[in-house]
């Protein structure tokens, strides 16, 4: 089963991401911040990391050039209305539309759409 680290600045933000994809079959593991993050970049492998909107820019592309230092897994960026496109990551997808979430997911994990 594919697993997912998502990493946010909310808690609620972060509970809310991991229901949805667990809800589609993927295992996620929830980071707070950039020091657990990090943390649980080193523990362990993933698939797919998740950069979310609640991480100012600059902050996504620190993390995200540490956290590829200790993991190859693609990155998908979400980002807030008028937020440029984190060139850093593999994709980057507006967070206020969860279809385009699970799509960016299905694509970079290459696993065909799930049926409704």
């Amino acid at each position: 089963m594919p697993h997912i680290l998502s990493v946010s600045y909310g808690a609620i933000l972060l509970s809310t991401r991991q229901m949805l994809l667990e809800s589609r079959g993927y295992t996620v593991t929830s980071a707070g911040g950039y020091i657990e993050a990090l943390r649980k970049c080193r523990a362990a492998g993933y698939d797919l990391l998740i950069m979310g909107h609640s991480i100012p820019h600059d902050d996504k592309k620190a993390i995200v050039d540490e956290m590829r230092q200790h993991c190859s897994a693609p990155v998908l960026a979400l980002l807030r209305a008028n937020e440029p496109e984190l060139t850093i990551a593999n994709q980057s997808v507006e967070a206020s539309r969860p279809d385009l979430l699970l799509a960016a997911v299905e694509s970079l994990m290459q696993r065909p759409p799930s049926a409704d």
